[in-house]
């Protein structure tokens, strides 16, 4: 019902008669003054929709279906806002999103486990032998830090393809792609806890983010 709603309500945007509701009312002065594609909104709502029973991904490719549906699509839209349209941009924003949406599947992993559930993609943990009963008793033997890795690895492979073609990228665009500093700064992290997705540092924000964000945005890098 709730999806249904924030479709009709997508509808009623678009035919300039948003309902009077706080969101919906914001949302539309932004898709006027902006003219936002529907259908990246319209993308996250159905992603969203398939997803709402909240199960494990199959694999890893699952797990990034799901990222470029729905985080990639507000980087695009992000972009819009700051009149980027622009091919390189996107091509590096899909990349962006699925790093972001691999990083929040990892970030997440503490609070599920203790819920006593498991999301993280089924192939590779059948690859290196982890149950599920592994990540909810908080186990950091070897084969966990190694399905750990494995999709961290993965979200460092789209950053540094998103970067590879930075030059390509308009500067206007930047400021959207503002987000890979804290992911940057948890696989850093991760990368010192031996990947052990427990570790207690890595459920505390990071009190340097600000002045991390500052420099990058001064320096005109992603």
């Amino acid at each position: 019902m709730r999806m249904q709603f924030w479709r009709e309500t997508i509808d009623e945007i678009y035919n300039e008669k948003p309902p009077h509701h706080p969101v919906a009312l914001e949302l539309s002065k932004a898709v006027q003054r902006h003219k936002l594609t529907k259908r990246w909104l319209s993308r996250v709502i159905d992603e969203r929709e398939k997803n709402l029973d909240d199960r494990a991904y199959r694999n890893i490719k699952e797990l990034e279906t799901y990222a470029e549906n729905t985080q990639s699509s507000l980087l695009y839209l992000t972009l819009e806002t700051l009149g980027v349209r622009d091919v390189h941009a996107d091509h590096a924003a899909s990349h962006i999103g699925k790093a972001q949406g691999i990083i929040t599947c990892l970030r997440a992993v503490p609070f599920h486990s203790s819920k006593r559930h498991v999301f993280l993609p089924v192939d590779i943990c059948i690859l290196h032998g982890a149950s599920q009963e592994d990540f909810i008793r908080g186990s950091q033997e070897r084969n966990v830090k190694d399905v750990i890795f494995d999709i961290a690895s993965q979200a460092h492979v789209h950053l540094e393809h998103a970067r590879s073609f930075q030059n390509k990228v308009h500067k206007a665009s930047f400021p959207a792609f503002n987000v890979t500093v804290p992911l940057d700064g948890y696989l850093k992290r991760l990368r010192k806890s031996d990947f052990n997705i427990f570790f207690p540092s890595l459920q505390r924000r990071d009190p340097w983010l600000p002045l991390s964000l500052y420099i990058q945005s001064w320096r005109k890098i992603y």
